[in-house]
C-alpha cells in the first residue's frame, strides 16, 4: 500500500473510532486514542473487526517450523494461522528464520499448496497461504506489509 493510501486508512480508522461518541472517561485510554497496534492475537482480531471484516476463532494449529502454537482465524471464510509467542523477541527469533520467500523456514523446506505471506506484529506472526486480495489487504492493514512470502 502506497503513503496516500495508509494515511487514508488511518484517517478514516480515527474517524470511525471517533465517531463512537459516548465513550465514558471510565473507557481504557486505547479505546479513546484512536486504533490500537496489534500486540497479539485478541488485538489482532479488534483491528480486523474495525476494518470490516468477519472473524471467527477457529481450532489450534502447530506447524513444525514454529514452537509456539497456533490458533486459526477465519478471516471472511479464509484461514489465516496465528501463532502468539511469550514476547515479542522470541517472535523475532523465529521471524528471523524465515527465508524472503517464504520457502523455507530454518531447515524445514517448505511445498505450499498456494501462495504464503507472513505477517508479524507485536508477539505475533501471521501466516496465511492464499491469494484472496480482499484478505490480504485486510492483513497488511493491520500487521503492514508482510515480511516474508512470495
Amino acid at each position: 500500500m502506497n503513503s496516500r493510501g495508509w494515511i487514508v486508512f488511518l484517517l478514516s480508522s480515527t474517524l470511525t473510532l471517533s465517531g463512537c461518541a459516548n465513550i465514558s472517561s471510565a473507557a481504557s485510554p486505547a479505546a479513546t486514542t484512536g486504533p490500537v497496534a496489534v500486540e497479539d492475537q485478541a488485538t489482532l482480531i479488534s483491528a480486523l473487526e474495525a476494518s470490516g471484516a468477519t472473524v471467527e476463532i477457529g481450532e489450534p494449529v502447530s506447524q513444525v517450523f514454529f514452537d509456539a502454537e497456533g490458533h486459526i482465524l477465519k478471516v471472511n471464510g479464509a484461514d489465516v494461522q496465528v501463532f502468539e509467542y511469550e514476547s515479542p523477541e522470541a517472535m523475532e527469533s523465529e521471524a528471523s528464520l524465515v527465508s524472503s520467500d517464504g520457502g523455507s523456514i530454518g531447515t524445514s523446506m517448505v511445498a505450499w499448496m498456494d501462495v504464503p505471506h507472513f505477517y508479524k506484529a507485536g508477539r505475533i506472526i501471521v501466516l496465511y497461504v492464499g491469494n484472496d486480495a480482499a484478505v490480504l489487504d485486510l492483513l497488511e492493514n493491520a500487521l503492514g506489509p508482510q515480511f516474508a512470502g512470495r
